[in-house]
């Protein structure tokens, strides 16, 4: 039988450019014309003086401007939109009205897109996602989700993919290996993790609130919420991972014959006759015991030696204090197994500024646990990009491109900086400057000498500084 859209083209096709409408009457009995042409007159292209155009004003009323916001500010001071009713693109001189549909809240938590500082210039690409606009995957019966960052939804970040993931009290993200390495931070709440290395030794910890785990490449792992559940998040070190691409032990199962799997494990072929059909993912199971021996699996090739241990339990470690908030540090030098991961966890200030500064060693990936902040990243040929940050973001800094990340709201910033490298590094910009001689700088940059004379020839790593008058407000 043909469809109603089969039925309905044909007819509309055989009635085009009939002199009488085709009337059309639908099931409440109301009638309908439609036009014998579906298009306008060849006489609407082109200039015509009777053409009417459109009048009134398309200016809003009234401009309300942020503070600082009328002024042609080299500044580039951060324009707060958190009480202005309809923001509009304008800084100083430069800009105009919006007079179409728009997003205010969008322009309200990215003022540095929305009404950018005199300082950006040129083309740097987007260095910024809200992992909220990720899509989620649920796990079976209420166990947890995870969503994903990755070059599909961030194309600059090339070099890493993150991943947030939530498991409920007693669930599991199911037995797996990635052709990824993956690095975690918890997030919250606490997990058992567990693992064994191509010698046949074991590992199994609890790690909870600030601690990390990192496994290889190609090592089998688990992972259970225990408690109130976790929420962690996973660092890998190729920007195109995908969640969906890890290899799973269902679909190991599921995808091998009973009768192959039945002389691998020598036992009869009706042994697998319950195994699931597929992925698992993230699913309930039995909650694990709260002494973490009963668990303790080992084999002739004993555990995992301390140096190769794939948690670190970075909450225990004391942070170093800056003047304008607080830094820790994590690389190979303490955590050998994660060779080529290093990470600072920041803490800075209301007003405070994590240092200008640049990687030389590896690209940035950054997650924002808390605070709002922006950052200007400096991308040489002229261009600089100025961009916002909140909760739950992800930033991606490519490698030696100078940045800095102001804290411009009223509570903590907390931002996690990770790199592939061996050793956490960067350059500052401020000690560099005061480790050059001073006739040096002062000739490239008109700095006068009580200028330099405050440069640090120590790396302050954030910086303190006053309270800016304007203040963004939680998203």
């Amino acid at each position: 039988m043909p469809s109603f859209t089969q039925f309905l083209l044909p007819f509309l096709l055989a009635h085009l450019g009939a002199s009488a409408p085709l009337a059309i009457e639908d099931s409440a009995t109301k009638t309908y014309t439609l036009s014998g042409e579906l298009y306008g007159p060849t006489s609407l292209r082109g200039y015509d003086a009777d053409y009417p155009l459109a009048t009134g004003d398309t200016h809003p009323a009234t401009v309300e401007f942020a503070a600082h916001q009328e002024a042609d500010d080299p500044e580039g001071i951060f324009l707060d939109f958190t009480n202005v009713t309809n923001p509009q693109p304008i800084r100083g001189t430069r800009g105009g009205t919006i007079a179409s549909n728009n997003d205010i809240s969008l322009q309200k938590s990215h003022p540095d897109t929305f009404a950018p500082p005199v300082t950006d210039r040129g083309a740097v690409a987007q260095a910024e996602w809200p992992m909220g606009l990720s899509h989620t995957k649920l796990g079976l019966d209420k166990g947890g989700w995870s969503r994903q960052q990755n070059v599909k939804v961030l194309p600059i970040a090339t070099e890493m993919a993150g991943v947030d993931m939530r498991l409920e009290k007693g669930a599991y993200r199911e037995l797996h290996w990635h052709t990824a390495g993956e690095w975690a931070l918890v997030l919250n709440g606490s997990a058992r993790i567990q693992s064994m290395n191509t010698e046949g030794q074991t590992f199994i910890d609890d790690v909870t609130q600030g601690d990390v785990w990192f496994f290889p490449s190609g090592i089998p792992h688990s992972i259970q919420g225990l408690s109130d559940g976790v929420e962690f998040l996973l660092v890998f070190d190729d920007g195109s991972f995908s969640e969906d691409s890890t290899f799973l032990v269902s679909e190991t199962f599921a995808r091998n014959p009973k009768e192959v799997l039945a002389k691998n494990f020598q036992v009869p072929v009706d042994a697998f006759d319950n195994i699931p059909a597929g992925e698992l993912f993230i699913f309930p199971g039995t909650e694990a015991p709260e002494d973490i021996q009963k668990q303790n699996v080992t084999g002739p090739a004993g555990v995992i030696p301390n140096v190769d241990s794939y948690s670190f339990h970075w909450s225990q470690q004391d942070p170093i204090i800056a003047p304008g908030g607080t830094v820790k540090i994590i690389d190979s030098t303490v955590f050998p197994i994660a060779e080529n991961f290093a990470a600072a966890l920041v803490t800075i200030h209301p007003g405070a500024m994590r240092e200008v500064h640049w990687h030389p060693d590896s690209d940035e990936w950054s997650f924002f646990l808390g605070g709002h902040a922006r950052i200007t990243i400096y991308a040489a040929e002229n261009n600089a990009r100025t961009f916002d940050y909140g909760p739950g973001d992800v930033g991606y800094i490519p490698k030696s491109m100078s940045h800095y990340i102001e804290n411009i709201g009223t509570e903590d910033v907390t931002v996690l900086e990770v790199l592939q490298a061996k050793k956490f590094t960067d350059i500052s910009l401020g000690q560099w400057l005061a480790l050059t001689p001073p006739q040096v700088v002062k000739d490239t940059l008109n700095l006068s000498d009580e200028t330099i004379g405050q440069l640090s020839k120590e790396k302050p790593l954030v910086v303190n500084g006053p309270v800016p008058p304007a203040t963004v407000a939680d998203n």
